[in-house]
């Protein structure tokens, strides 16, 4: 799941959510390097003040890197044109 807004600050920020539901800490530690690469990758598709959280459930322990990057990538697009419309994503 991801969140999307815009605020005052300069250079887009992004942050991880990933709770005990996802897995012991070092399932949850893997998955939270995965999402800062994914995010890495795509921070330059983002406004210079965005602020993107990524909240961690569970399924994301056991994704591939090509299911965990489709998923993200379809929950930013999405979160883009609701930030577009004029809400917060």
């Amino acid at each position: 799941m991801v969140h999307l807004s815009e605020t005052e600050v300069t250079g887009p920020l992004v942050g991880l959510v990933v709770s005990k539901q996802v897995g012991n800490a070092t399932i949850r530690n893997r998955v939270k390097r995965r999402l800062r690469a994914l995010a890495r990758d795509r921070i330059g598709s983002l406004s210079g003040s965005a602020v993107l959280v990524i909240r961690a459930l569970p399924p994301a322990a056991t994704a591939t890197s090509g299911e965990l990057a489709a998923e993200f990538d379809r929950c930013l697009v999405r979160a883009q044109r609701k930030l577009g419309e004029g809400g917060q994503a």
